[in-house]
């Protein structure tokens, strides 16, 4: 009888792993090297022997395991094949079939933003639900789309890419998906900064920001305290993330749009300033579109992982 389950946040430093009880119940959780040297050829070695390790010390035999879940930071097909993975040094690599090989157990691989996206909706911020938005305002802004309880992974494993939508002409410069005027340009932690930049020295008006190192934390803590430069940032923030995901509501319908990533940090504030223009500019159907902040942190992805094989 299947009792247990693996998820795996496969990231370009650390390996996140879990193991899971098929009713979603966490009974350990640990982290190892991600090894990128030589094309990243021992990261799925390394994966397997840390598995192979874990059932030895809990004593737990395969034929109790329901599978492993996988998490990847790049396009994953759904035959869990991915062209490249930048972060971890790889071309194409057959995930799937490479670690079924290496373990003897089912495996299934996602892009690790749509798997992020799939543990929210199992045990964090969308909870209950069905249909959901994930976006995660960090360094860069991802995301994932759930569609009827799945991940909606497109031709090309870009489903959900919702970083790098257009959304400025007037920005020239290139983002790191090779496009310029990009979502993630703007809205995430270097984009809000990059906001508040323009904004100081566009104007005069005085404001808590000028003459110190800006950050998104600050503009978010001088936002709190009502600083009229902070809160116009906080607008066009909220304005470019707002009118997009009301774009992307037309199109997915979601229950729930879900943000999280270090941005979220910010709290329950940062929805006001995201949920306003999305109201104003959201099909008439979507516009009560729930919104809540993500609850899993960084362990989105092991739970997300780990429900892909259940």
């Amino acid at each position: 009888m299947e009792k247990y389950c693996f998820g795996i946040d496969v990231g370009g430093t650390t390996v996140k792993c879990g193991l899971f009880t098929v009713e979603g119940d966490v009974l350990d959780k640990w982290e190892i090297k991600t090894r990128v040297e030589d094309n990243g050829v021992a990261i799925l070695p390394d994966i397997a022997e840390t598995i192979e390790k874990k059932l030895l010390e809990k004593g737990i035999d395969k034929d109790e395991v329901a599978g492993i879940g996988i998490g990847i930071p790049g396009p994953v097909n759904e035959k869990g094949e991915i062209p490249c993975a930048v972060n971890l040094h790889w071309g194409y690599v057959d995930i799937v079939g490479d670690m079924e090989r290496l373990t003897g157990l089912k495996v299934k691989a996602g892009n690790d933003a749509n798997v992020a996206a799939l543990g929210e909706l199992w045990q964090g911020g969308g909870t209950g639900c069905h249909n959901m938005i994930l976006v995660t305002l960090g360094t860069g802004v991802g995301g994932g789309i759930i569609i009827d309880d799945k991940i909606v992974v497109g031709a090309h494993g870009a489903g959900g890419e919702i970083g790098h939508a257009h959304v400025e002409d007037a920005v020239t410069d290139q983002c790191n998906c090779g496009n310029c005027g990009c979502l993630e340009q703007l809205t995430s932690a270097t984009g809000i900064v990059r906001l508040a930049k323009e904004a100081v020295a566009a104007s005069d008006t005085p404001s808590v920001l000028r003459g110190s190192r800006i950050s998104a934390k600050s503009v978010w803590d001088a936002v709190k305290e009502g600083d009229a430069l902070a809160i116009q940032i906080a607008e066009r923030f909220g304005t470019y993330l707002g009118k997009t995901l009301a774009v992307f509501a037309t199109v997915s319908d979601p229950e729930v749009i879900v943000i999280g990533g270090g941005v979220s940090k910010a709290g329950p504030i940062l929805l006001d300033y995201i949920m306003k223009p999305f109201r104003k500019y959201a099909f008439t159907a979507c516009r009560d579109t729930k919104f809540a902040l993500a609850q899993l942190g960084n362990d989105a992805g092991i739970f997300g992982a780990a429900k892909m094989v259940l």
